[in-house]
């Protein structure tokens, strides 16, 4: 299990307890973060599930693929650090990472 830390964009801060082998996207609607829409369900077939990894966060990440970019190029203000919640799957090595979500999801 890990902690995950959503800043949504107002401002609030959300940190939960999120099972190995979930996604960011999971552990956030499991628990009714608000900003992640997941519209596809994890399918990585939309980019409702934005989100900015904060940047010491980027290299124990796996990289991203070439879905993933594609689907990126949808979302609302992409930027480097920008990543699909549903592509994130929570381990151990994960606890502490925070994540911000975007002020809408494209």
């Amino acid at each position: 299990m890990a902690k995950i830390t959503y800043h949504t964009h107002d401002n609030k801060t959300h940190t939960i307890d999120v099972q190995n082998g979930l996604t960011v996207m999971e552990g956030a609607v499991q628990n009714d973060i608000p900003g992640i829409d997941a519209d596809c369900g994890g399918g990585m077939a939309c980019a409702t599930c934005h989100v900015y990894v904060k940047e010491e966060w980027l290299d124990k990440l796996p990289a991203k693929e070439d879905g993933e970019e594609d689907m990126l190029d949808m979302a609302f203000e992409p930027k480097s650090n920008s990543r699909l919640s549903c592509q994130l799957i929570v381990s151990d090595e994960l606890d502490g990472l925070e994540v911000n979500i975007p002020s809408k999801q494209g």
